[in-house]
């Protein structure tokens, strides 16, 4: 195992063992856009919030949501707060006998969220009877987990791809259409017409699911209603809560609460 301090530098291809966790406690990360030649990847926190962009989408992980990334797949790994980091690489052979090679969210279970840790401070070596015993339940326990659909997918029109990153790296919202057509010189119209066809949602609803992302991420590190109400511009904090009702089916609180 190992535990990495602050940009600590580590490079999973150049281990060969099967399985290698790692864990950290970290704060303002980046990891810039790269990909792993051998390993696929599962990536966790059990404290604090996480967001992954690939080349076509972005994806919030909370506590209780865990992202599967394949090997070769470009992605970037980026979070704000104090961040419980743990990270599971799997040879790619021995992993595709379990996972599709396709990205997935899936929900992290009370027992999932045992086994993850303790794989994570394993020592790397040959696998042990005991720790392969372990992966089974780890395997199973995986295959079944239901899997979440919380992401947006990123426009590759050049320039809403570049000013989506932004967003996400400096913590701006994403400004009303007309406020867009004055920043890019584009017309409303064509805003929208790139929006539906390289995200299937219009602007104003790919921002609404921005702003969802954004929420999730600021009340797992225990921002208030208030709080989120004002960071997103909502008129009110009653109108943040219905908001959040609408798209998720429940309150904030209850959210946090059916998810620990």
């Amino acid at each position: 195992m190992a535990v990495l301090k602050q940009n600590e530098e580590f490079d999973a291809d150049s281990i060969p063992e099967r399985v290698i966790g790692i864990a950290s406690d970290m704060v303002m990360h980046d990891s810039g856009f790269h990909f792993h030649k051998t390993k696929a990847q599962l990536l966790y926190a059990p404290s604090g919030c996480m967001t992954v962009t690939t080349s076509d989408r972005q994806f919030v992980l909370p506590p209780f949501r865990m992202l599967w990334i394949p090997s070769n797949e470009i992605h970037r790994v980026n979070f704000r707060n104090i961040v419980a980091y743990r990270s599971i690489y799997f040879d790619e052979n021995y992993a595709e006998k379990y996972m599709s090679s396709s990205l997935r969210v899936l929900h992290v279970n009370p027992l999932l969220k045992e086994i993850i840790e303790r794989i994570c401070f394993w020592e790397w070596s040959d696998l042990r009877n005991n720790q392969i015993s372990l992966l089974n339940v780890f395997w199973d326990e995986i295959n079944s987990a239901p899997e979440e659909k919380l992401e947006l997918k990123i426009p590759q029109d050049r320039r809403f791809r570049k000013i989506s990153e932004e967003w996400t790296l400096r913590n701006a919202i994403p400004p009303m259409l007309k406020d867009l057509a004055k920043k890019t010189g584009a017309v409303e119209k064509t805003i929208s017409r790139i929006f539906k066809k390289e995200t299937g949602l219009s602007y104003q609803d790919w921002r609404q699911q921005w702003r969802l992302q954004r929420s999730i991420e600021l009340l797992v590190e225990r921002n208030s209603i208030g709080e989120v109400s004002h960071i997103l511009d909502f008129s009110s904090d009653s109108a943040f809560i219905d908001f959040f009702k609408k798209q998720t089916g429940a309150t904030p609180l209850q959210y946090l609460i059916k998810n620990e």
